[in-house]
C-alpha cells in the first residue's frame, strides 16, 4: 500500500536515523511484524521492520545476528534500530537493497533451480563460518518440542519420537548462526554485481548446521535424493546425515502444524507422509487400530 507514510514509520526513521520518511509501502504484515519500503527526505532507500511488543526479543535476535554475521556473508546495512517513541513497538531499519529476490529470479527463469539451490547452500556455508559468542540467543530442543507440541494433535509428536532421540542424543557439536528460515526469497539480489544477500533474521539463533541446512530442504521442498543432494553437495561444511534427517522431520511437521486449514494443510500433510516414507526409521510404527 502507499499513501500517507504511518505515524509509526515516521516516528521510526525520525528518531531512529534522524531523516523523515516522504514514502513508505507496505511489503508485509504478520502476527507479530509489519515491513514497510520507505524513502527518505535525503534521498535513500530503507526498510523499516516493526516488531509488536510482544515479538521484541526477536527484534534484538535479529539486530545481533545482522550485526555477528555481516564479515563473513553478505546482508544489508543495519541502519537503525531500537524502540520506537510513543509505541509498542520495536524497529529494525536496514539499507534497502531492491526488489529482486532468488526466489523471483528462478521463478521467472532468469536462475534455474539447480543454480539457486547451491546457491543457498553456498550462503550457508558462509553465514555457518561467522563465530558464535556465548552470549548469542539459543533455541533449546526442549522449547521447540513444547512449542510445537501446543499446535500438533495428540500423538504428533509421539509418531516422530525416533527423530527427536537422534536429535537429543545427537554428539554435541559447536553451534552456528542459523538462519532459520532461508529460502529463495529471503536473499535479495542486488549492486551492479548481482550479489545475493541474506535477509530476515527474524528467527536467527545459534544451533546445529544440521537444523538450519534441513530447514532450507524443508522451505525449498528439497526432499527427494537428487534434489537434497544438489544442496547438501555444495554446501561446504561437514554434515551428520541421520542427524540432517531427523531434523527434517522436525521441520516438516512444524511446517504443517503451522499451516492453514485447507490446501496448505494438505500440502504439508502429504510432504510429511512422503517423509516417512524415506525415513521410516526416524518414524515410530503405528500400532494397528484393535477392532471389535
Amino acid at each position: 500500500m502507499t499513501g500517507a507514510v504511518p505515524a509509526v514509520v515516521s516516528r521510526a526513521a525520525l528518531a531512529l536515523i534522524g531523516v523523515p520518511a516522504r514514502t513508505a509501502r507496505r511489503l508485509s504484515a504478520r502476527t507479530h511484524t509489519v515491513v514497510y519500503r520507505a524513502g527518505l527526505a535525503d534521498g535513500r532507500g530503507v526498510v523499516i521492520k516493526l516488531y509488536a511488543a510482544t515479538a521484541r526479543r526477536n527484534a534484538i535476535t535479529e539486530s545481533a545476528a545482522i550485526r555477528a554475521v555481516a564479515d563473513h556473508v553478505p546482508v544489508p546495512a543495519l541502519i537503525g534500530y531500537g524502540r520506537v517513541p510513543g509505541h509498542e513497538a520495536t524497529a529494525l531499519i536496514t539499507a534497502d537493497l531492491g526488489p529482486l529476490t532468488l526466489g523471483s529470479a528462478m521463478r521467472s527463469g532468469r536462475i534455474s533451480d539447480g543454480r539457486a539451490l547451491k546457491d543457498l547452500a553456498g550462503l550457508l556455508g558462509r553465514l555457518h563460518r561467522a563465530p558464535v559468542r556465548p552470549t548469542a540467543p539459543r533455541r533449546p530442543l526442549h522449547e521447540q518440542v513444547t512449542s510445537l507440541g501446543r499446535r500438533c494433535p495428540p500423538g504428533s509428536l509421539d509418531r516422530i519420537a525416533p527423530a527427536l532421540a537422534a536429535i537429543a542424543d545427537a554428539v554435541h557439536t559447536e553451534p552456528v548462526w542459523c538462519h532459520g528460515d532461508l529460502h529463495g526469497d529471503n536473499v535479495v539480489i542486488a549492486g551492479p554485481r548481482a550479489i545475493p544477500h541474506l535477509v530476515d533474521f527474524t528467527d536467527a539463533a545459534a544451533g546445529p548446521r544440521e537444523s538450519d541446512v534441513a530447514q532450507t530442504l524443508v522451505m525449498t521442498d528439497a526432499l527427494s535424493t537428487l534434489r537434497a543432494r544438489t544442496v547438501t553437495d555444495a554446501y561446504p561444511l561437514a554434515l551428520d546425515h541421520h542427524l540432517l534427517g531427523a531434523w527434517v522431520v522436525l521441520h516438516t511437521l512444524r511446517s504443517w502444524a503451522h499451516s492453514s486449514p485447507g490446501d496448505d494443510r494438505a500440502l504439508w500433510a502429504r510432504r510429511l507422509d512422503d517423509v516417512s516414507r524415506r525415513t521410516p526409521h526416524l518414524f515410530r510404527t503405528r500400532r494397528p487400530e484393535r477392532t471389535r
